[in-house]
This record gives C-alpha cells, sequence and structure tokens, in this order.
C-alpha cells in the first residue's frame, strides 16, 4: 500500500504500473451506489433502479435516479447523484445544440461518446477530480435500440443488459443465465424487477424503485408512474412468495422423510 500513496495525490500522476489512482477510488464511489439495471428488448430498452431509502421520514420521490434527456434518450445512474446531475445537464445541451445546428435528434451513441469525451477530460487536467458516477444510457433511433454504460474514466461500452452499482454482480449473474435476445419489453421489465429483487432481498416497493423506458415504437423515452410499475411489482413479488412457499414446503418434506428413514433405521436396530 505504501507506494500507492505516493500516486494517488492528483489525477494527473500515473503509478509506476500504469494506474491513475484517483479514477480507480471514482470507480469504488460507482461500486457503492444503488443498483441501475438496464435491458435491452426487441422493442425497447427498460431502465430500472433501486433507490434505497434511508429513512421511512424520507419522501421517495425527492430521490431521482432515473433523467429524461432528449425526447428518445434516458438514462439511469449510480454512485454520486450531485455529479450525475451535472452529466444530465451537459447531455441535454449537447441534445439541443445538435437539434439547432442539424435539425435532427441527436444519435444515442454520439450523446454517449460526448459525455464520455467531458468525463474523460475531467481525469487529465490538475485542479479537477474525476465524476463520480455511471450512467447507463437507454435510446431509441432510427428504429435501433440501444443501451450504453459510461464509465468515471472516461469509457464507454455498449451492451445487451448489464447493471451498475453496489448489485452488479448479483444481477450480471441472473442475466447471463436468463437474458434471451428476443426478449420483449414487458418480460425485460419483470426480468430487471426480478434483478433489483434478488439484490435487495426482497426489500422492494413501489416507494424505493423507478423504471423508465423506450419504445421503439413510439420512438420516445419516458419514465413509469407508480400506478403503471406496481403491478409489475406485485407480479414479480407474488412469483418470489409462491417460490419461497414451495422451497418451504420441500425442506419440510425433505425433513419429514429424513425422520421417517431414522426411526426405520431404529426399528431395523432393534429387531436385529
Amino acid at each position: 500500500m505504501m507506494p500507492q500513496m505516493g500516486y494517488d495525490r492528483a489525477i494527473t500522476v500515473f503509478s509506476p504500473d500504469g494506474r491513475l489512482f484517483q479514477v480507480e477510488y471514482a470507480r469504488e464511489a460507482v461500486k457503492r451506489g444503488t443498483t441501475a439495471v438496464g435491458i435491452k428488448a426487441k422493442d425497447g430498452v427498460v431502465l430500472l433502479v433501486d433507490k434505497r431509502l434511508t429513512s421511512r421520514l424520507l419522501e421517495g420521490g425527492s430521490v431521482e435516479k432515473i433523467f429524461q434527456i432528449d425526447d428518445h434518450i434516458g438514462a439511469a445512474t449510480s454512485g454520486l447523484v450531485a455529479d450525475a446531475r451535472m452529466l444530465i445537464d451537459r447531455g441535454r445541451v449537447e441534445a439541443q445544440i445538435n437539434k439547432i445546428v442539424y435539425d435532427e435528434p441527436i444519435d444515442v451513441q454520439t450523446l454517449a461518446k460526448k459525455i464520455c469525451d467531458f468525463k474523460q477530460a475531467y481525469t487529465q487536467f490538475g485542479g479537477t477530480r474525476p465524476f463520480g458516477t455511471a450512467l447507463l444510457l437507454a435510446g431509441v433511433y432510427n428504429g435501433n435500440n440501444y443501451l450504453l454504460e459510461t464509465d468515471p474514466s472516461g469509457a464507454l461500452l455498449e451492451y445487451k443488459a448489464t447493471a451498475i452499482g453496489s448489485g452488479r454482480s448479483i444481477v450480471t449473474e441472473i442475466f447471463e443465465e436468463m437474458y434471451d435476445d428476443d426478449i420483449l419489453l414487458e418480460d425485460a421489465l419483470l426480468l430487471g424487477l426480478e434483478a433489483l429483487y434478488k439484490v435487495t432481498e426482497g426489500r422492494i416497493d413501489i416507494t424505493t424503485v423507478d423504471a423508465g423506458l423506450t419504445e421503439s415504437e413510439k420512438k420516445g423515452f419516458r419514465i413509469l408512474s407508480a400506478d403503471e410499475l406496481e403491478p409489475y411489482l406485485k407480479k414479480v413479488q407474488s412469483r418470489k412468495e409462491k417460490a419461497g412457499e414451495k422451497a418451504e414446503a420441500g425442506a419440510e418434506a425433505g425433513a419429514e422423510a429424513g425422520a421417517g428413514g431414522e426411526r426405520e433405521a431404529k426399528r431395523g436396530k432393534r429387531k436385529a
């Protein structure tokens, strides 16, 4: 650890093994953030976030982690929300500049690259720090659906399904097992809710989850209202409760069978 100490005090200093520790610390801030999930379907893209309300006195509506950038693009964030708001505002400005200059909506990939370029600039100059947030961008453009992730370093990756935040590894395992290229939007929404259910160990309700989606047919992005999201959430909760009941019944049956076997064994010993 000691050699590191001289190389993490300025963003412009590389360590001998080629690492920028301030960027790595920014990634750590994202890992400690709440889980955000993105799933690309045949007919759109779904974004979901766990808002992780820390007090029952907190108004859930005041915690904003899904944003609309343009009519056809939305974003979910994990990490420092204040940093994310600055990036969202930057993205909105870029989208409006493109609209004014070219008289057409901005390409999703172009917007993502512009945001990443902005983030990368904050890793290259002294007196600044990296953005401690990652974004999942969802959009539809020219009939194609896009799901992209921006990293604190300014790196950009496109995914079929992914997650950012503290539950990333758990969600990734679920998606690798259950994701299908032909999945439809409603099924993608249910899959995302199931992933968040597992990450939070069942502690989710309509006040702690936000969702947004792009629809290929309507060529737009919108944030779902609580009334729209609630039926899907109840369906997932019902599924998990039934699965839990079956698991308990199976465990009880196994315990009874085991006890019966022990009784038979004891009787056999007595006869012998």
